[in-house]
């Protein structure tokens, strides 16, 4: 266990973005996962954006690594265009 104050501060804030990054990227895969079930064009290109504005909040923040965004990013597209 910690013995200085300020190490005991970290850990406490540690744990907080470690829960807010976990949150973050599980919705951002929620969001990826409804995506590839969408049966329709529309509801796709309606979550698209969404899920694209999500991918690049957490490249930024270094959660997932910026290319992992990007081949995400593609293979969605490439995933809605296909659709009928």
């Amino acid at each position: 266990m910690a013995n200085h104050k300020s190490a005991i501060k970290r850990i406490r804030a540690n744990e907080a973005k470690r829960d807010l990054n976990r949150y973050q990227h599980k919705s951002a895969r929620t969001v990826v996962k409804a995506i590839r079930k969408a049966e329709n064009k529309g509801e796709a290109e309606g979550l698209l954006s969404k899920a694209f504005s999500m991918l690049d909040k957490l490249a930024k923040k270094n959660i997932i690594h910026k290319n992992k965004a990007g081949n995400l990013k593609s293979s969605l597209k490439k995933h809605v265009d296909s659709l009928a």
